[in-house]
């Protein structure tokens, strides 16, 4: 799903397995471009190819194309019809701009705050990097958009944070249930809460990647895309344990007439 090298001029001098090889380097270990190792292509080129990959859709053509092969291999369709929407608040570093950054009053963090929605499975659909004063009905709206173009999810599950006009929002608007999940009024202490755990472990899953253990993108764009690249390198893992199995599921994807 990368593009295609040219096939006039100057070949390419680098394949394209290590460029992204080299960005998954990148976003897991949380080093600078410049400080990629020797053994990887030049920063130069790494960042170049990285910053195409975006420019042209190919990271959510990738994201899209791996979750369908995860969803198939656990017996599900490749679309999803549900999702699970949360929120998480990063510190920002210097390097995040006074215009893109703000101040989380209830997790008191000054930094950004990243919105994401995920299948039941916990792999991610989309995500919304905003400044971390936003709060979490307003910045949803975004989210649960991007959701409603890309994929056909019509129910989607959230936490009290999201309850209020919200709900009737998204009903009115694209047609979509959003179900406030609440903390049962028996509980005391931690208890892990049916359908909201697993986008709480998605963004654990996210935040092991030491590039998004803080923002330090001046672009929230540019965050968005470490967040997507971060999720297809723990799609990739998925995939390679899947062995027969995903390979089946690339089999039904790459050839959806056939039985």
């Amino acid at each position: 799903m990368l593009p295609l090298p040219k096939w006039m001029g100057r070949p390419f001098k680098h394949d394209r397995r290590a460029i992204v090889d080299a960005i998954l380097y990148v976003v897991r270990t949380g080093c600078a471009w410049r400080y990629l190792p020797v053994d990887f292509p030049p920063w130069q080129t790494v960042y170049g190819h990285f910053t195409q990959f975006n420019a042209r859709g190919t990271t959510e053509r990738i994201l899209d194309e791996l979750r369908g092969q995860v969803r198939i291999a656990e017996g599900r369709d490749p679309e999803p019809s549900a999702g699970i929407i949360d929120s998480q608040s990063v510190k920002g570093a210097d390097t995040v701009g006074a215009d893109s950054r703000g101040y989380d009053a209830g997790k008191k963090i000054n930094g950004r705050k990243r919105f994401i929605v995920t299948d039941t499975l916990g792999l991610l659909v989309v995500v919304c990097v905003m400044a971390a004063s936003w709060q979490d009905r307003d910045g949803a709206k975004t989210t649960l958009l991007s959701a409603y173009l890309a994929t056909p999810i019509q129910h989607v599950f959230a936490d009290q944070g999201f309850a209020g006009k919200l709900v009737d929002w998204a009903a009115s608007r694209l047609r979509m249930t959003l179900e406030i999940v609440r903390k049962p009024a028996e509980q005391h202490g931690f208890a892990v809460h049916p359908r909201r755990w697993v986008v709480e472990r998605s963004l654990a899953w996210l935040t092991a990647h030491r590039r998004l253990a803080r923002d330090y993108e001046r672009d929230p764009e540019v965050s968005e895309h470490m967040i997507r690249w971060a999720a297809i390198g723990g799609m990739l893992n998925r995939v390679a344990r899947g062995g027969p199995a995903v390979r089946q599921a690339r089999y039904v994807i790459d050839s959806p007439g056939q039985p």
